[in-house]
């Protein structure tokens, strides 16, 4: 019998939509194969190993971890505010700020389509996607899909903003 990945496995198994999450329960240690964790997402298993997860993500990405601790260590509260995510990439942060009762959040990248769905299409986000946080000047209004031209958009003030950057 061919070994496959355990991060393919976990996929067709149905114990998480993409490889990419997929990897990201291994390696935070949540795989275990026949009672064993294993945190390396490329090691060969047999096909009808017994798989298990101890514990689900709660976030759309591992990114989602640190910004929680931020919030828990500093005390920080983001219910009803409006932030900004600069650097939102899959959306880990503005997952954790949503879940925790922000009223809206601009989730801004130079990326395009990187924005997990579950982020993307929760109705207090705006994705303000091909977006390189140092050029822009204004928020596009609550509501709309952050693609209008310049002329169209009124100012929107965030209460806070979290950031997660390279490069920059």
């Amino acid at each position: 019998m061919k070994k496959v990945r355990i991060d393919q496995l976990v996929v067709q198994r149905g114990l998480a939509p993409s490889r990419a999450k997929a990897q990201a329960l291994i390696m935070s240690g949540a795989v275990q194969v026949a009672g064993v964790k294993r945190d390396k997402a490329g090691e060969l298993v047999a096909p009808d190993a017994d798989v298990t997860i101890s514990a689900a993500m709660p976030y759309v990405s591992r990114g989602g971890y640190k910004l929680a601790h931020a919030l828990d260590t500093f005390g920080l509260d983001p219910v009803g505010l409006v932030a900004l995510d600069a650097g939102a990439s899959t959306g880990g942060f503005s997952d954790v700020l949503l879940q925790r009762g922000a009223a809206h959040v601009f989730a801004v990248d130079v990326g395009y389509g990187i924005l997990d769905w579950k982020v993307r299409s929760d109705p207090r986000v705006t994705a303000v996607d091909r977006t390189n946080i140092r050029y822009l000047e204004q928020l596009p209004p609550l509501g709309t899909t952050g693609d209008l031209p310049d002329q169209q958009r009124m100012p929107t003030l965030a209460d806070c903003a979290v950031i997660d950057t390279s490069f920059i």
